[in-house]
């Protein structure tokens, strides 16, 4: 294993996003540029409280100005304002579908990055566990030699008790018997 193979350390920012990276290079739907960001801004800027208010609100004055008869420029039926948003639906809809789909390839990104993540994940596991059981083989074959060595020794020290009392018998029957 290189240097350039080692993982990120848990710390490095880098580590969070390492299963993203293979992604970074593709191209989104709207694009990188400034237009598809803002593109994207206005399009998700749609479904929020904000705009909805702010449309209900514009479009409450611009009945009461034709109603109350503060301007006329689009009286009753109000096909201009009809029109307006015949003209922000057709702009609209396909800024959400664009949206939808740009967030669909996100989701995908980054759904491959967890599976990828979690293989990483299982593999290391696996090795673990592998390693786990070469270190318990070894533990026990030593446990096993540590056993036979301190029968071995036990055997050693009754032969070297054996021969001590047995010259320990020599010498007082030397010294009784002299």
């Amino acid at each position: 294993m290189t240097i350039d193979d080692t993982p990120p350390k848990a710390t490095d920012s880098r580590s969070f996003y390492r299963f993203h990276m293979p992604h970074a290079h593709l191209d989104t739907v709207f694009g990188g540029d400034w237009f598809a960001l803002k593109a994207e801004a206005f399009a998700r800027f749609f479904g929020t409280p904000l705009f909805l208010i702010a449309q209900t609100i514009i479009v409450a004055i611009w009945i009461l100005i034709n109603v109350l008869g503060f301007a006329n420029f689009d009286i009753y039926p109000f096909i201009l304002l009809n029109l307006a948003f015949s003209l922000q639906a057709a702009y609209a809809a396909p800024l959400i579908l664009l949206a939808q789909t740009r967030q669909a390839d996100r989701d995908k990104a980054h759904a491959e990055a967890d599976a990828r993540h979690r293989e990483d994940l299982h593999r290391i596991s696996d090795q673990r566990q592998t390693q786990t059981e070469k270190q318990t083989c070894l533990l026990v074959e030593m446990l096993q030699q540590n056993t036979a060595l301190t029968e071995t020794i036990k055997a050693l020290t009754e032969r070297l008790e054996a021969l001590t009392q047995e010259v320990h018998k020599s010498v007082t029957e030397a010294k009784g018997g002299g």
